[in-house]
C-alpha cells in the first residue's frame, strides 16, 4: 500500500504556491479599485499574525485614502524643496505623485521604546513582519501590492504630520490596489546556493 507524502498534498501546495508566486506590483501600476473597509480589516487580521517575543504588539497602521493622498503629495513636495533647494522638476513631482497612484496605503508604524526584556531590533523586525504579511494578505485577496519607504520613512517633518511618537517609526508604506498589468516574474536567488552547513569547530 503506497503511502501519501503530506508535503505534496493539495492544500499544501496551494499555500506554497501562494508564497512562490508573491510579487511587488509597482506603485504607478496600481490603481482602482482598491480594498474596502471589510477586505482592509481582513488583511489586517492576517498581517497581525507575526512572530512577536513577549507580545509587545510593537506595531499600528495609518491608512491613507482619496484626498488625503494627494494631500501629502503637496507636502512632500513642499518639503522636498525644503530638504533640497537645487531640486529639479522631475524630483519634485516625483514627490508630489509618491502616494497618489495606489488608491490605498498603508503606514505600517514601528512602536519601539526602551524594553528591558525586549531588544529593539526583535520588535522592528517583528514590524517588518507585518509588512510582509499585509503583501501576502493584499495578494490573497486579488490586489497588488508593493512595500516601499523613501526618505519620507526617516524624515522627521513627515513623522510629526503622521503623529507619531518619539519611540515611533515608518516600517514601511504598503502600497495596495488593482494591478494595472501582471507584474512579470524576475530572477530569484538560488536558496541552495545561500545555505550552508554548521559544524562545531
Amino acid at each position: 500500500m503506497s503511502r501519501i507524502d503530506p508535503n505534496f498534498l493539495p492544500e499544501t501546495e496551494k499555500a506554497l504556491a501562494a508564497l512562490d508566486t508573491r510579487r511587488s506590483v509597482p506603485a504607478k501600476q496600481l490603481t482602482e479599485p482598491g480594498p474596502d473597509q471589510r477586505q482592509l480589516e481582513r488583511m489586517l487580521r492576517s498581517a497581525v499574525r507575526v512572530p512577536d517575543h513577549g507580545k509587545r504588539v510593537p506595531f499600528r497602521f495609518l491608512s491613507i485614502r482619496g484626498d488625503a493622498r494627494h494631500a501629502l503629495g503637496e507636502r512632500l513636495a513642499a518639503r522636498g524643496q525644503e530638504r533640497d533647494p537645487d531640486a529639479g522638476d522631475a524630483a519634485v513631482e516625483k514627490d508630489r505623485g509618491r502616494f497618489s497612484h495606489a488608491p490605498l496605503i498603508v503606514v505600517v508604524v514601528a512602536r519601539l521604546g526602551p524594553d528591558e526584556k525586549i531588544p529593539e531590533q526583535e520588535r522592528l523586525l517583528t514590524a517588518g513582519c507585518v509588512c510582509f504579511a499585509l503583501l501576502q494578505a493584499a495578494q490573497a485577496l486579488g490586489f497588488g501590492a508593493v512595500w516601499l519607504t523613501g526618505w519620507p520613512a526617516y524624515d522627521p517633518q513627515v513623522a510629526d504630520w503622521f503623529g507619531l511618537g518619539a519611540d515611533e517609526r515608518v516600517a514601511g508604506f504598503i502600497h495596495i490596489g488593482t494591478p494595472k498589468l501582471d507584474v512579470p516574474e524576475r530572477e530569484r536567488p538560488d536558496p541552495l546556493a545561500l545555505l550552508s552547513a554548521w559544524t562545531p569547530a
